[in-house]
């Protein structure tokens, strides 16, 4: 079975064939082969939607896919009920405002169309194939341009309202933090103060360049694990991932476990936590797939919800 899957971006379309072996899902035969392999993978520049959704449509037009999968950028409406389902809404993305996404793939290529965030995606990704493989209940966090977090909980991808905005999370400002921020609706959100850009602006340089500036990444995990901290006392994930071009910096993980640690106190009484944290607080299995991976995923459910 060929599926698609669509990582979207506000940089970059990731576009890709997978081809899933159903025995493996079902654990048959099969179960030790790789459930879903990426066939094929595009990288295409985020334009225009005028620009860009043609070239993904032609890139998925000749493959004989039996459905889509689509993480996108956000906000998006997840409403199955709601009249803009599907659509890209008040997105800051110029040009990318009330997109009717969803709506233009099924009408192309005639297939059902998987659609959530697209840190949703990368969460479901590690769920069903990596690190969180068999939690009912995780969390995928990117650190990177922007800040996002995908819940999966109680065996569901969780939204609500809208869908989870916890890149947003409130924080208490470290001591030595005079930077101002860089969201423009919160002083010290998560996103404003540990986004890359934050940190480039902080410190006057990307942060692949301040790899051996212990300051800078001090300050990092100060903001990252009161996130994570919070996380845990809200939804008590059984595993917590965090991925994005931040987390590159590997020094940057033991730093956010051991203040995790700290932060809590010993309140949250887990061996997990308590004496394993480094399991528990890891990066993803995935590799830089969990998203493209988290699609497929949304793909072959929307095959199987349809038929």
């Amino acid at each position: 079975m060929l599926i698609g899957g669509i990582e979207a971006g506000g940089t970059k379309m990731v576009c890709a064939l997978g081809e899933v072996d159903t025995m493996a899902l079902d654990g048959g035969d099969a179960a030790g082969a790789e459930p879903v392999r990426i066939l094929e993978r595009i990288q295409i520049p985020t334009e225009t939607p005028e620009r860009t959704i043609p070239c993904m449509i032609d890139f998925f037009a000749e493959k004989g896919i039996e459905a889509l999968g689509i993480g996108c950028f956000g906000p998006v409406d997840l409403n199955l009920t709601s009249q803009t389902y599907g659509y890209i809404t008040k997105t800051p993305k110029a040009g990318w405002m009330d997109c009717n996404i969803v709506g233009a793939f099924q009408k192309a290529l005639g297939v059902p169309v998987g659609f959530d965030t697209d840190v949703n995606a990368a969460a479901l990704g590690e769920v069903t194939f990596g690190a969180a493989r068999n939690c009912e209940t995780a969390i995928y966090i990117t650190v990177g341009t922007g800040v996002g977090v995908g819940v999966y909980c109680n065996g569901s991808l969780l939204h609500g309202l809208v869908h989870p905005e916890a890149g947003h999370i409130l924080l208490q400002r470290h001591p030595k933090d005079t930077y101002k921020g860089r969201c423009p609706f919160h002083a010290n959100c998560l996103e404003g103060l540990a986004s890359g850009p934050a940190v480039e602006e902080r410190w006057g340089k990307p942060g692949i360049e301040l790899a051996d500036r212990e300051e800078v990444w001090e300050m990092e995990a100060y903001y990252i694990a009161q996130a994570v901290a919070n996380y845990i006392l809200a939804y008590s994930p059984q595993k917590i991932i965090l991925g994005g071009g931040i987390m590159h910096q590997k020094q940057l993980f033991p730093l956010v476990q051991r203040n995790v640690q700290e932060l809590l106190g010993g309140y949250v009484n887990h061996p997990l936590i308590k004496e394993n944290i480094s399991e528990y607080i890891t990066a993803p299995a995935l590799g830089e797939n969990p998203g493209i991976m988290g699609a497929f995923e949304l793909a072959r459910r929307a095959f199987f919800f349809r038929n």
